[in-house]
């Protein structure tokens, strides 16, 4: 199930707003021009596996996201626990073209800077949420990281993140605490 929390930036502690149906989710989202629908999957693919593993489940799903969204290029975010070396998604960021963020496994939280509120999206396996271009944004996996997502770009240059050195997103509540 995806929950939606609204934070004004002042009280990064306690949401504005808490919302978990889906239909108000989807209707708040798309008054800030962030879409997120949802699809049952039937792929059975754990996080952690490797990449080969991944895109030989996902290679049908991935191509239809893909096409559907006219994406050019993709990560992988797969985490099962912690990885230190890997760079952390948590810090805030932008992306230079559109973002489908679609979970095949587990879940991630989502923090989105939107006007004055920060919008915290929990999704979950068959969420795909699309997150416009330009949008700071951050991911939050929680202390014990469960999932597996595609992340599809509109092009290669587009899949590295631009920091913008904000440290405020570590503020918010995220995944284990909400």
């Amino acid at each position: 199930m995806s929950i939606l929390c609204v934070f004004h930036p002042s009280n990064p502690g306690l949401p504005h707003k808490v919302l978990t149906h889906h239909d108000d989710i989807v209707t708040t989202l798309a008054e800030q021009g962030v879409r997120l629908t949802h699809n049952p999957l039937a792929l059975r693919v754990r996080p952690g596996s490797s990449q080969a593993e991944v895109l030989e489940v996902c290679r049908e799903h991935l191509d239809h996201l893909m096409t559907a969204h006219g994406s050019a290029a993709f990560t992988l975010l797969n985490r099962d626990g912690p990885a230190p070396t890997q760079v952390d998604v948590r810090d805030e960021h932008v992306h230079n073209s559109e973002e489908v963020f679609a979970v095949v496994a587990g879940r991630a939280q989502l923090g989105l800077r939107l006007g004055e509120y920060v919008y915290a999206v929990l999704c979950e396996k068959g969420d795909e949420l699309v997150v416009p271009e330009g949008t700071r944004r951050w991911v939050e996996l929680g202390d014990n990281p469960f999932c597996l997502a595609l992340r599809l770009f509109g092009s290669e240059r587009d899949v590295e993140p631009d920091f913008t050195g904000d440290v405020s997103a570590r503020a918010f509540l995220g995944i284990d605490e909400l």
